[in-house]
């Protein structure tokens, strides 16, 4: 800056002295200053402190029978999360997750808002142009000064270089950058998001679905003895023993679980449609063998909660939206102070090409503005106003996401917890109806019972069985809803950093 005023007070004392050379000085002097100044001014506004949020010392909800805390080093689910269910086709088609449209969708959203810094970083340096142009204009005989003649044709060729400059001295741009960077790091940890809900909706598809073919093997291995009771109905009729009721009875009982187990057919169906979708594919491209439910609930390794924010990408993408609503506040703030700019140009001018690359034809202009907005109506006061009051709801969505993200945990862990329980004593029950039936069938055979009681028995001990398999069903699907609140082991510290994210790709 003191060059400057150096160069200033010496032209201002003899501006003869005043030569290209110190022109070209005094311009790079205030390009200098201005970006010194630049650069040593404070941005506007607040910064972003990141707000506390409600965190418990523990989960309300004890663990299921058999499982245990975390230790240290083994509190989190690391890399692939599904594998921790050892299904190599639940693996195989986790595999093909990646191909899902709505993670492309959200990789190419999370790629705009990348570009989108880099758009608004170019706003703190330099545009410079550069063109040609060439003209020939020929005035007409009534404007010629004599009133005689045929007019005047002049040419005029005219190549220019301009500059111009926005200096961000109050940090509007930068405030904007940050603005920038926190919502690519927000569609970032969307993007996490999404893969993560994916991934999980595939291995709650995949667990149902292999509910319904043990529920298909059931009903199917229920439909055999239903026949085989058919058979001996029969041949009681036949003997005189059994009457006609019977018989009719028995074939209600086997043609009703014959329609149930094909009805398990079209849920089916829908399902392997669905992981189809989800994993990227037509469903006339993806055919699920048949398979029972081969693997029990796992235990799914319990962090703190205190850790638990920095495992959700939902969370994480909620604090980096309060960060990019942060920023704007400054923006706002910026447009209370002036705009500060500086433009020139430079270029030859000449009626002729044989003259134009000479020294006569040069012309330049360079100079400094300053503008205030003296009346805007409140409209920057509205605006602020506006920005901080959208801060306050991004900090309230973030409190109320990380809520929710506790409650989705102790949703889960009370779920295995019941489902467990509730499957002990439902196998009780199979026992307690497989004994029924089998004493029903027996007192039948003997004469002592009408077959009405033996479809009861039968009915029961369906009931409970079909049961039985939906409950296992049940916690696997559970299992996966506890994964995935507890983040499927992503990190916060996966974002990319904000030198990261202006690196082009």
């Amino acid at each position: 800056m003191r060059k400057v005023l150096d160069i200033l007070d010496e032209n201002v004392r003899n501006p003869a002295m005043m030569t290209s050379k110190t022109r070209r000085s005094l311009c790079c002097a205030l390009v200098t200053a201005l970006a010194i100044s630049t650069a040593a001014c404070r941005a506007v506004g607040p910064n972003y402190a990141k707000p506390p949020a409600p965190t418990p010392q523990a989960f309300k909800e004890p663990l299921p029978a058999g499982w245990k805390e975390g230790e240290p080093r083994d509190d989190a689910i690391r890399g692939k999360w599904w594998e921790i269910f050892n299904d190599p086709q639940l693996n195989a088609l986790e595999e093909q997750v990646p191909s899902n449209l709505n993670i492309v969708q959200a990789e190419a959203q999370f790629r705009a808002a990348r570009a989108g810094i880099r758009i608004t970083r170019s706003n703190l340096f330099p545009t410079i142009t550069a063109g040609t142009s060439a003209t020939n204009s020929h005035s007409g005989f009534n404007l010629s000064s004599t009133g005689q003649g045929l007019g005047t044709t002049n040419s005029l060729v005219l190549p220019t270089v301009e500059f111009s400059w926005e200096a961000d001295i109050w940090g509007g741009v930068r405030r904007a950058i940050q603005n920038n960077v926190a919502l690519a790091q927000a569609d970032f940890a969307t993007l996490e998001n999404i893969r993560l809900s994916m991934q999980a909706e595939v291995a709650t598809d995949y667990f149902e679905l292999r509910g319904l073919d043990q529920e298909r093997q059931l009903l199917d291995r229920t439909v055999v003895a239903y026949r085989k009771a058919l058979d001996l109905t029969n041949n009681r009729h036949d003997q005189g023993i059994a009457s006609g009721l019977d018989v009719a009875q028995a074939e209600t009982q086997l043609d009703t679980t014959e329609a149930q187990s094909t009805d398990v057919e079209v849920q089916r169906s829908m399902l392997e449609h669905a992981i189809a979708v989800l994993v990227g594919k037509p469903p006339t491209e993806l055919t699920i063998p048949r398979a029972p439910i081969a693997v029990s609930p796992p235990e799914v390794p319990i962090a703190l909660p205190s850790e638990l924010l920095e495992r959700r990408p939902d969370v994480a993408s909620a604090e980096r939206q309060m960060a990019a609503a942060n920023a704007e506040i400054g923006v706002a703030k910026a447009a209370y102070y002036p705009t500060v700019s500086l433009s020139a140009a430079a270029g030859l001018e000449s009626a002729s090409l044989l003259n134009l690359f000479t020294w006569p034809s040069r012309f330049w202009s360079i100079g400094p503005s300053l503008v205030e907005t003296v009346f805007d109506a409140g409209k920057r006061r509205a605006t602020t106003e506006q920005m901080q009051a959208n801060y306050d709801a991004t900090v309230a969505a973030y409190r109320l996401n990380v809520l929710s993200a506790f409650q989705d945990v102790e949703d889960n862990l009370a779920a295995l917890r019941v489902l467990a329980n509730e499957s002990g004593q439902q196998e009780e029950a199979v026992k307690a109806a497989e004994k029924s039936l089998q004493l029903s069938l027996f007192q039948y055979q003997g004469g002592i019972t009408a077959y009405l009681q033996v479809i009861t028995a039968q009915s029961a001990a369906l009931s409970a069985e079909v049961t039985q398999v939906q409950l296992l069903a049940r916690r696997m699907t559970a299992s996966v809803a506890l994964v995935k609140a507890l983040g499927g082991g992503w990190n916060a510290s996966t974002i990319p950093s904000a030198r990261e994210l202006t690196v082009t790709p």
